[in-house]
C-alpha cells in the first residue's frame, strides 16, 4: 500500500554560505540549529543586532547571542499553517528592524528579546490553522504544516490508497460509483480516471488493474450489471498529474439470469463460447430531472445551469404563446 512521502523543504534562509557558521553557534549552545529563529532571520541580521548592542567583539558580544538563541527557545517546536509562512518571515522582519532602533536606542537586550519573543509568540497564536489531517487516505495538501525543528513542511502520515468499498447489485439493475473522498480537493486541474481489476477480485494491487478510458468524471455507472462485471473498480484522482488519491469499489453481482435469457444461453451455447468478451465500459453519470432531484448531490454548476436555461426557454415558449393568443382574440 502506497503511502504520502515528502520530501522535507527548507525554508529560505541565510545565504548557503553563512549557514555553517550558524549552526556551528547554535551547536555550540546546545540547542536545535534549526528553531523558528534561524528559518525566518538571516545570520547577518541575528549578527548585527548584537553588535548594535554589544559591539562587534568581547564576552558581551557572546552574552548577546546566546541570550538571542536562548529566547527563541520557546518556539523551537513550533509548527504552522504551511501557507502562514509569509506571514511569520513578515514577522520575524519586522521584529529585527525593531530590535535594530532598541540598540540604536541604547536598550538592554536582556529586556528587548524575550518582549519579542512574547510577540512573535502572540502573532504566531492569530495565524490561520492548518485543516486537521482527515483518515483514512490520500495527500491533503490542505494540511501540510511547517515544522520550525528543522524548517520543513509536512503533510499527512495517511496511505494514497482509500479502503476498499464494498457495493452490492442485482444482476440487471445499475452500478453507480462516486469518487469523493472527504478532505478538500485543489478547486483547478483536477483529473479522474477509471480502472477494473476483472475476474471478481478484490484488491488494490495496481499490477491487475487495467485502463477504463472512456470515463473520466468523478460519477459513472454501469448499466446493465451482468456477472462479468463483478470485480474491483478503482477512481484515481489527480491534480495537475499529482496523485491524491486512490479510491476502490469491489462490485458483487446477485440475483439469477431472467429465464428467457437461460434459454438463450441454452441455444447458443456453443456460439457464445467462442464469442469475444466485450471490454468492461463504464459510462459518465449523466442524470434525468428525476435523479436530480433525488440526488442533490450531483446538481453540479454545469446540470444547475442546463436546468435554468431549460426553464428560461420553456417560459419564453410559453410567454410568446400567451402573447399570440391575445393579439388573436383582440384583433377580432
Amino acid at each position: 500500500m502506497s503511502r504520502v512521502t515528502e520530501t522535507p523543504e527548507m525554508a529560505p534562509v541565510a545565504p548557503a554560505s553563512k549557514v555553517p557558521s550558524a549552526l556551528g553557534v547554535l551547536a555550540a549552545l546546545g540547542v536545535p540549529a534549526w528553531a523558528c529563529l534561524l528559518c525566518f532571520t538571516d545570520y547577518e541580521d541575528r549578527l548585527r543586532i548584537c553588535h548594535i548592542f554589544a559591539g562587534r567583539e568581547g564576552p558581551e558580544l557572546h552574552r548577546c547571542r546566546e541570550a538571542l538563541t536562548n529566547a527563541f527557545k520557546v518556539l523551537q517546536d513550533t509548527e504552522i499553517n504551511y501557507e502562514e509562512r509569509a506571514h511569520l518571515h513578515d514577522t520575524f522582519s519586522q521584529m529585527t528592524h525593531s530590535l535594530e532602533e532598541i540598540a540604536t536606542a541604547q536598550g538592554s537586550f536582556e529586556v528587548a528579546f524575550p518582549d519579542a519573543v512574547e510577540k512573535v509568540q502572540k502573532v504566531i497564536m492569530q495565524l490561520k490553522e492548518a485543516p486537521p489531517c482527515i483518515p483514512p487516505c490520500g495527500l491533503q495538501e490542505a494540511s501540510r504544516r511547517f515544522r520550525c525543528r528543522g524548517c520543513y513542511s509536512a503533510l499527512c502520515d495517511l496511505p494514497l490508497d482509500c479502503p476498499v468499498q464494498d457495493v452490492t447489485v442485482t444482476r440487471g439493475h445499475q452500478a453507480l460509483f462516486s469518487c469523493t473522498v472527504d478532505f478538500p480537493l485543489p478547486k483547478e486541474e483536477i483529473s479522474y480516471s477509471w480502472k477494473f481489476a476483472a475476474g471478481g477480485l478484490r484488491t488494490q494491487d495496481q499490477t491487475y488493474f487495467r485502463d477504463l478510458p472512456r470515463s473520466s468524471g468523478y460519477l459513472a455507472r454501469i448499466r446493465p450489471v451482468q456477472p462479468e462485471h463483478r470485480g474491483t473498480f478503482s477512481c484515481v484522482i489527480a491534480h495537475d498529474q499529482r496523485l491524491l488519491a486512490r479510491l476502490y469499489f469491489f462490485l458483487n453481482v446477485t440475483g439469477l439470469p431472467p429465464r428467457r435469457e437461460t434459454k438463450l444461453q441454452g441455444a447458443f451455447r456453443d456460439v457464445l463460447r467462442w464469442a469475444p468478451r466485450e471490454a468492461v465500459e463504464m459510462e459518465p453519470w449523466r442524470p434525468s430531472l428525476g435523479e436530480l432531484l433525488a440526488s442533490p448531490g450531483a446538481l453540479t454548476p454545469r446540470n444547475l445551469l442546463l436546468m435554468g436555461a431549460l426553464g428560461a426557454f420553456a417560459a419564453a415558449c410559453v410567454t410568446m404563446l400567451v402573447w399570440s393568443f391575445i393579439r388573436w382574440y383582440c384583433s377580432g
